[in-house]
């Protein structure tokens, strides 16, 4: 079936603001600023920043609230039958504390990569997060793979390896960072996706038999993320670190007073902050309502369509390099995750020619074209 116009414009706000994100997120890191000190400097704050995505993931709990009271007071059920607020409402939220944990931990390193590297290798080796959560699944989860599952890990790993290869090979000239610092933020990254993996496997073992509504959870999870990082801001205050993973004043691992005086003194980076917090709460929105609408396939692939846009824009308004080799390993990362998901040709073609039956010849059944056609390749 044709989609809605609003499964349309749910995509594209999915596509929008998770671009969005990504690259406010490296324009505070790019934006100088005055600090405490009457230094003008780079923002290197990744601390900060994450616990501004966690700000925005609370505000899910906030519009799960607002959703819940508007439906109940219509007092005619729709709050048990609507998609972003039925399910189990009364549970204890502390299942989710170990996955917020983790969500923390693995956000705090990414940002800290993120610092360090391009914005859209940051976004190209997110997707290793597949490769570890297969790995972990077989382990943990007693799941078997299939044989094109191992074959889209191996793509990944390949493409992943080539997109590595690209910083490491290449110095981008308008890059303030050297090699090491760049093959150090894609580690971080990658590392980050391990923990991402374990969030995921831990969910999936002991939150998603609970049907907790996706937006509760998702905003349960911003609540104690938020809390103990905001928490863990002064004991981070008197630890010391260098560069190249904090460059603060003082080498304090992150110094949250200065981060408020950078802000104060710059509006372009108090923009680029605020973008970040809101941009997660909406594609946290959009993200889970894709998902329950479409598929999760379908939200992989807006997630790729994401990582072209985020690599379009850092090219542009970063003034990163273009370089073959990295486009080379996105296109084989690519048809890793397309293979890994089920994303083949030829069902893809199926699902263009059920569209265009629907506009010629008005609405068709996309089951009825795609067993017909099933149907006739049997025959041949």
């Amino acid at each position: 079936m044709a989609w809605t116009k609003r499964q349309i414009l749910l995509t594209l706000l999915m596509v929008i603001t998770g671009s969005i994100n990504s690259l406010s997120t490296k324009w505070a890191d790019t934006i100088k600023s005055v600090d405490r000190y009457g230094k003008e400097k780079l923002f290197n704050h990744p601390f900060f920043q994450a616990c501004g995505m966690f700000i925005g993931e609370l505000t899910c709990l906030l519009a799960f609230k607002i959703l819940y009271k508007y439906y109940s007071r219509r007092a005619d059920g729709t709050e048990d039958v609507n998609e972003l607020t039925k399910g189990n409402r009364n549970f204890n939220p502390l299942i989710l504390f170990i996955p917020a944990m983790c969500d923390m931990t693995a956000t705090s390193i990414m940002y800290i990569g993120l610092n360090l590297t391009y914005v859209s290798s940051f976004q190209m080796f997110r997707g290793s997060v597949i490769v570890f959560v297969g790995l972990l699944s077989t382990a943990f989860l007693q799941r078997v793979l299939t044989k094109k599952q191992w074959s889209g890990i191996v793509l990944i790993i390949i493409g992943l390896a080539l997109v590595g290869a690209a910083d490491f090979i290449y110095k981008d000239t308008n890059s303030s960072h050297g090699t090491n610092d760049v093959i150090t933020g894609d580690m971080l990254i990658i590392i980050a996706q391990i923990i991402q993996a374990v969030q995921m496997v831990v969910e999936e073992k002991f939150v998603s038999g609970q049907d907790i509504p996706p937006l509760q959870a998702v905003g349960w999870e911003g609540f104690f993320g938020f809390s103990i990082l905001a928490l863990l801001q002064i004991p981070f205050y008197f630890i010391r670190a260098g560069p190249p993973v904090t460059e603060n004043s003082g080498d304090r691992l992150e110094d949250v007073i200065d981060a408020f005086v950078q802000m104060g003194h710059s509006g372009k980076l108090t923009t680029a902050i605020l973008g970040t917090v809101i941009s997660i709460a909406f594609f946290n929105f959009a993200g889970i309502s894709v998902t329950k609408e479409l598929s999760a396939t379908t939200r992989m692939v807006l997630d790729s369509v994401r990582t072209i846009f985020v690599w379009i824009f850092s090219i542009a308004f970063f003034h990163q390099d273009f370089h073959w080799l990295n486009l080379v390993g996105f296109v084989i990362l690519l048809s890793g995750m397309c293979i890994y998901n089920g994303i083949t040709g030829y069902p893809l073609l199926l699902k263009i020619k059920s569209c265009i039956c629907s506009r010629r010849y008005g609405t068709v059944d996309e089951d009825v074209v795609v067993n017909r056609n099933a149907q006739d390749v049997e025959q041949q």
